[in-house]
C-alpha cells in the first residue's frame, strides 16, 4: 500500500531543522488536549497535578509506543479525556475513606494498561480477523468519523471562548470579547487553509505553526491595547501566566510515593473494586478508538498497521505508554487524533519526527517560560487550530465509507446508526462508569453490523482493503 501523496513517509528522516520544527507542530497540535486533562482533574478533586508532569508522561508514553512499534507508526499519546471520571473516582471521588490520592492515579492506569495487554496476547494468537469480521469499513469509517464530529462543539466553543450561550435558543450571544476572540479564531483558521492550499515547500508542512503565530499575534495587539487602555474585555492572552509559573514538574509518582506513610485502617477490597469498575470497562472503549485511529493513519500512509507491526504491538505500546504516562504525569494516554490530523494535513508521516516531538516534550517540561508560553496560548487560536484537526478526522472517516455499497440496506442501517448515535451525542453512564458517544455508536454499529452480516457480506469492502481504496481515491 503506497500513498504518493505524502511529502515525507514513515521511514524518511527530514533534514535536522525540519524535524525540529515538524515536531515542534504536533506538540502544538496536541498541547492543549494534553494539559487541560490536568486542569480538569484538580477542578473536581482539589489535587495539583502537574501540567508539565502530563508532557513528560506523554513524551514517554510516545517513546514506549514507538519502540513496542518498531518505529513503523507515526502517532503521538497524550492524555486521555475517557479517562477523567476514573481519575477523579481513583483520586477521591469515591469518599475520603476510600481515597489513595495520586498512588490511586496509578493503580487505575496499571489495570487499564493490562486490558490493553490482554486484548494483545488475544489479537497475536488469534489474529485480527475476528476483528475485521465485526468492525468493517462500515463500522470504522463512520466511527471515526464521529471521533472528529463529536469534538466539533469544542472547536466552536473554544473560536467562540468569552460569549454567552443561550440554551434556550440554541446560540452564542455575542459581545466585545467574543468578536475578538472569533477575529483571532478565524485569523488562525484562515492562515492555516492558505498556507495549505497555497503554501510552497515548509509552508505548506507547517501551517499549524504559522496559523498560532498569526492568531497568537493579533490577540497579543488586543491584549496590548486592552492593558493600555484598561478594558478588561480586550485582555485574550494571559500573560500573568509567567508571574506563577512552576520550575520543576510535579510527578504523580514522587507524590504518590509521598502519601503511602498517610495509608492505616484503609479499605483496599473496597477500593480496589472501584479502581477496577472506574477503568477497565473505560479501557475497551479506549481500545475501539485506538483501533480506529489506527484504521485510520493506515489509510493515511498507505500501509495496514494492524498487520505490519501489528494490533498486538500497538496495543501493547498504548497500555505499557499509558502506565508509563501515569506513572509520570497521572494521566493515562490514548493515541491522539490530533496527531493523525497533523500528519494527514502537513502530509508529514515521519516517525523521527514524532521520536522528536515526544522528545520536546519531555525536555520542555524542565524549562518553564517554554511551558508558560504554551499555556499562555488563546483558547480561540487552538480554536482555530481544532476546527481543521476535527474536521480532517471527520473527513478521513467519511473516506473510509467510500468504496461501502450504501445502496444496501445491510450497510445504509449499520452506517446510519453510527452516525446518529454518535452526533446525537449517545452517552450513558452507569454508576460508575461512562461510556461516551463514540463507544455507544461503535457499539450499535458493531451490533447492527453482525445483525445483518450476511446479508452485507457480498458487497462490504473488507476493512483491510480501506487503505488501498482510500489510495485509488486519491489517485
Amino acid at each position: 500500500m503506497k500513498n504518493t501523496n505524502l511529502i515525507y513517509g514513515v521511514k524518511d528522516k527530514p533534514g535536522l531543522w525540519k524535524t525540529l520544527v515538524f515536531a515542534f507542530q504536533q506538540v502544538l497540535a496536541i498541547l492543549a488536549a494534553t494539559i487541560v486533562v490536568p486542569v480538569i482533574i484538580n477542578g473536581n478533586t482539589g489535587s495539583d497535578m502537574s501540567q508539565s508532569a502530563a508532557l513528560v508522561g506523554a513524551g514517554l508514553g510516545t517513546l514506549v509506543y514507538l519502540l513496542f512499534t518498531k518505529f513503523k507508526s507515526p502517532v503521538f499519546l497524550g492524555s486521555s479525556f475517557a479517562f477523567i471520571g476514573s481519575m477523579c473516582a481513583a483520586f477521591g471521588g469515591a469518599g475520603a475513606y476510600m481515597s489513595l490520592g495520586y498512588l490511586g492515579l496509578i493503580l487505575g492506569a496499571v489495570f487499564a494498561g493490562l486490558v490493553y495487554v490482554i486484548i494483545a496476547l488475544v489479537v497475536k494468537f488469534a489474529g485480527v480477523a475476528w476483528i475485521d469480521k465485526i468492525m468493517p469499513a462500515s463500522v470504522i469509517g463512520p466511527t471515526v468519523a464521529v471521533i472528529g464530529l463529536s469534538l466539533a462543539g469544542n472547536a466552536v466553543g473554544d473560536m467562540l471562548k468569552g460569549t454567552v450561550y443561550d440554551t434556550v435558543n440554541n446560540v452564542y450571544v455575542m459581545n466585545a470579547m467574543g468578536v475578538i476572540a472569533l477575529l483571532c479564531a478565524l485569523v488562525t483558521l484562515a492562515t492555516i487553509i492558505i498556507c495549505s492550499v497555497y503554501g510552497k515547500k515548509m509552508l505548506k508542512m507547517i501551517p499549524f505553526i504559522i496559523g498560532i503565530l498569526a492568531g497568537y499575534l493579533v490577540a497579543t495587539l488586543f491584549t496590548v491595547i486592552g492593558e493600555v487602555a484598561d478594558k478588561p474585555e480586550l485582555i485574550i492572552v494571559n500573560f500573568r501566566l509567567f508571574k506563577d509559573m512552576a520550575w520543576l514538574p510535579e510527578f504523580t509518582f514522587v507524590e504518590a510515593f509521598k502519601g503511602i506513610g498517610d495509608v492505616t485502617d484503609f479499605k483496599w477490597g473496597a477500593f480496589i473494586a472501584t479502581i477496577i469498575v472506574a477503568y477497565v470497562p473505560v479501557a475497551f472503549v479506549v481500545f475501539a478508538e485506538h483501533l480506529a485511529d489506527h484504521k485510520n493513519i493506515s489509510s493515511i500512509i498507505g500501509e495496514d498497521l494492524t498487520k505490519d507491526p501489528g494490533l498486538h504491538r500497538t496495543l501493547l505500546g498504548d497500555g505499557v505508554g499509558s502506565m508509563v504516562g501515569a506513572f509520570f504525569g497521572g494521566c493515562p494516554n490514548t493515541t491522539y487524533g490530533e496527531s493523525v490530523g497533523c500528519v494527514a494535513i502537513s502530509r508529514n508521516a515521519s516517525v523521527v519526527t514524532i521520536f522528536t516531538a515526544a522528545i520536546i516534550c519531555i525536555v520542555s517540561a524542565f524549562v518553564a517560560p517554554f511551558v508558560t508560553f504554551l499555556a499562555t496560548i488563546p483558547s480561540c487560536v487552538m480554536g482555530g487550530v481544532c476546527m481543521a484537526l476535527y474536521g480532517f478526522i471527520a473527513v478521513s472517516g467519511l473516506k473510509m465509507i467510500q468504496k461501502v455499497d450504501l445502496n444496501e440496506n445491510a450497510n445504509l442501517f449499520t452506517v446510519a446508526v453510527v452516525l446518529i448515535a454518535g452526533i446525537g451525542g449517545m452517552a450513558i453512564k452507569i454508576k460508575a462508569v461512562t461510556l461516551t458517544a463514540v463507544a455507544c455508536a461503535l457499539i450499535l454499529g458493531i451490533c447492527v453490523n453482525l445483525l445483518t452480516s450476511k446479508a452485507a457480506k457480498k458487497t462490504e469492502t473488507p476493512a483491510e482493503n480501506v487503505a488501498t481504496n482510500d489510495e485509488e481515491t486519491n489517485e
